[in-house]
């Protein structure tokens, strides 16, 4: 059963405000600590997508408002073939809305779960898809500071794609990130000194980390390193310097090579940059543009016959939630009727909350911008063209001046 089985025909007013009532809403498929996803289908243009939708409140409550206008903020400026893409953001009064790339071959912790098998060959490609994603976010001054499995998607055709940036950095030139972010287990050393008081700061290298444990995982179902969200600072980084991580015999000795050069301790000696990785020798083989272009088929291909993610997601959005997305419009509208008296806590200072979300949200339209700048390089074409033949005119009338 998918969410609101609505029958209405499609909007077709002519208007640059993306909003809500633009999509069809079919099911959920997911949640996470800032908000829960659903699939949703644009009624004009009948192109499918994921939707985050994040409830105001909640966010406010949590103090995590600041976390999802910086991902907008990011997001925004992004555009790559191995991230989820960002294409519109809209609100109304409950919530924030996110439209991205719909993926539906699963991430990969799902995969994990359901016990595949990545064999060294995928595992390869992969660090080789992100590690293109990671080069491209290193132009963009960005440290995504929270890949690991939960965090990396697939599409019908097996490719990777990094998502969610709700704890991002950005960094300027020459400068270090010094604020502590990102899931124990596969944060680097150099952030846990942090917590210790030296304040070193990071760069770029915490995510090449972060692939290492990501890809070994990957390969072996289970981490190098035993450690959980609740293990201390100083128990942790006790642990990288005692514990040294078994490297299976099965493995190839080039695979095993190279994340041992991603999980090292030494930053100076990690790799943690995209040039480093192709200069390995077990990267020689490796065609770069092909990579980029999605030539290279992954060995593992996700069931396109079944969504790729637990089924209790959609049962606890039809059940359990309190605000069920696809009552939304009728909600809104008694809402709307009753003078907003439905009892919510809101307090003259939790009220001012909400009204700076409502003011510093950021409304984005992926869509009208490429079309904008489809216009608007169609308009340089035809002045330049109409400047050639103008010049053209120009060229002749001097010369039959001077002929008579």
């Amino acid at each position: 059963m998918g969410l609101g089985q609505s029958s209405k025909a499609p909007v077709t007013e002519d208007t640059d405000e993306v909003n809500f009532d633009h999509f069809q809403i079919l099911r959920a498929i997911g949640k996470g600590s800032f908000g829960k996803v659903c699939i949703v289908q644009k009624k004009d243009t009948k192109k499918m997508y994921a939707m985050k939708y994040m409830n105001k409140l909640k966010c406010v409550e949590r103090n995590e408002v600041r976390n999802v206008l910086k991902e907008l903020q990011i997001m925004q400026n992004l555009e790559h073939p191995f991230l989820v893409n960002f294409w519109y953001s809209f609100q109304d009064e409950e919530d924030m809305f996110m439209v991205v790339d719909l993926l539906l071959g699963g991430d990969l912790r799902y995969h994990l779960q359901q016990n595949v098998h990545f064999s060294e060959s995928t595992v390869k490609l992969y660090i080789c898809e992100l590690a293109l994603a990671l080069g491209y976010l290193r132009t963009k001054r960005i440290i995504h500071r929270d890949i690991k499995p939960d965090n990396i998607l697939l599409d019908e055709n097996g490719h990777v794609h990094l998502t969610d940036f709700n704890i991002a950095a950005i960094v300027k030139e020459d400068l270090k990130a010094t604020s502590i972010a990102g899931t124990k287990p596969y944060m680097a050393p150099e952030l846990f000194q942090t917590f210790e008081g030296f304040h070193p700061g990071y760069s770029f290298s915490v995510d090449w980390w972060s692939l290492g444990i990501t890809a070994y995982e990957l390969l072996r179902g289970q981490r190098p390193y035993v450690m959980r969200s609740s293990t201390p600072a100083n128990e942790i980084l006790q642990t990288f310097h005692k514990v040294h991580p078994s490297y299976p015999a099965a493995w190839s000795l080039e695979m095993k090579s190279l994340l041992r050069k991603l999980l090292c301790i030494d930053v100076k000696h990690r790799i943690s940059c995209l040039a480093e990785l192709q200069d390995l020798d077990y990267m020689s083989d490796v065609n770069v543009d092909a990579v980029l272009s999605k030539q290279i088929p992954p060995g593992f291909i996700p069931n396109r016959r079944r969504l790729n993610c637990d089924p209790t997601f959609e049962l606890e959005e039809m059940i359990l939630e309190s605000k069920p997305l696809h009552k939304k419009k009728k909600r809104l509208a008694r809402k709307t009727k009753d003078q907003g008296s439905d009892g919510s806590p809101q307090n003259g200072q939790l009220q001012q909350r909400l009204d700076n979300v409502q003011r510093d949200f950021i409304v984005f339209n992926r869509e009208k911008s490429k079309k904008e700048v489809v216009e608007s390089s169609e308009r340089s074409t035809s002045e330049k063209n109409k400047a050639i033949e103008d010049g053209q005119n120009n060229n002749v009338e001097p010369v039959a001046y001077l002929s008579g």
